[in-house]
């Protein structure tokens, strides 16, 4: 039987998928990558993986993208690992620096900047002094405190539509079937019941609630506001 490949993303927020996962059957019909968000829509474009968890604003550039299963990586309100972390006040930012792991949230800090809060900046990529930079994932617990200014972006996109947020979704380059969905889902639905259990293999992190990330900012069902909310983004990014 051919496996089907599959990246993952490798931060804190997909430790239950990974859980559900390698503690179902279906860890034995697949090959599974854990990978950057940035790297997993490469591969999935590249068709060098099947399945990818990767940063909604990739999505169009998949070939034949087609969205599976009932999960996903996202937040109703404030997620705390999506920023744009600042040293004035967001009315006073002229310049922001990239993060260079992931085009979903430097695509919503472009749309937020410019059509929420109204303005004009200009985006880095180098390592040149910025007023502000967008940081993701890991690298932003506990982080807080080391900024004049945080400003949590699904909280911020929430102000603005008054919708929840999708940051990465399962998306397939290919069809798969039905059954595998299905097997999937479970394994995905069996990770997030034993959060308690992932919660015990991830070391403490000063200043950081790991159990109020897992259980309540982050939000993972695929709902119809998400998909909603996802369409409106995708949108929003064709208008920059």
């Amino acid at each position: 039987m051919n496996k089907i490949k599959i990246s993952a993303v490798s931060y804190t927020n997909t430790k239950p998928f990974i859980y559900g996962i390698e503690h179902s059957e279906i860890i034995n019909q697949i090959d599974l990558s854990l990978d950057i968000p940035s790297d997993c829509a490469a591969k999935l474009i590249d068709y060098k993986v099947d399945i990818g968890l990767i940063p909604v604003a990739a999505i169009p550039f998949v070939p034949n993208a087609n969205i599976i299963g009932s999960y996903c990586i996202g937040s109703v309100g404030a997620v705390n690992s999506v920023f744009i972390f600042s040293d004035v006040e967001v009315g006073k930012i002229k310049t922001i620096k990239f993060d260079s792991q992931s085009r979903t949230s430097n695509n919503l800090a472009k749309v937020l900047l410019k059509f929420h809060f109204k303005q004009d900046v200009e985006f880095v990529t180098n390592d040149s002094k910025t007023d502000a930079i967008v940081l993701i994932g890991d690298r932003t617990f506990g982080k807080k405190d080391d900024f004049a200014f945080a400003y949590d972006l699904g909280e911020e996109w929430m102000k603005f539509t008054g919708l929840p947020f999708v940051y990465a979704a399962w998306v397939a380059n290919k069809e798969i079937s039905a059954l595998f969905i299905e097997e999937f889902d479970t394994a995905l639905k069996l990770g997030l019941a034993h959060r308690d259990e992932v919660l015990k293999e991830l070391p403490s992190i000063d200043n950081f609630d790991l159990k109020d990330y897992l259980f309540n900012k982050l939000d993972f069902e695929l709902t119809e506001e998400k998909r909603k909310a996802l369409d409106l983004f995708l949108d929003y990014i064709k208008k920059l």
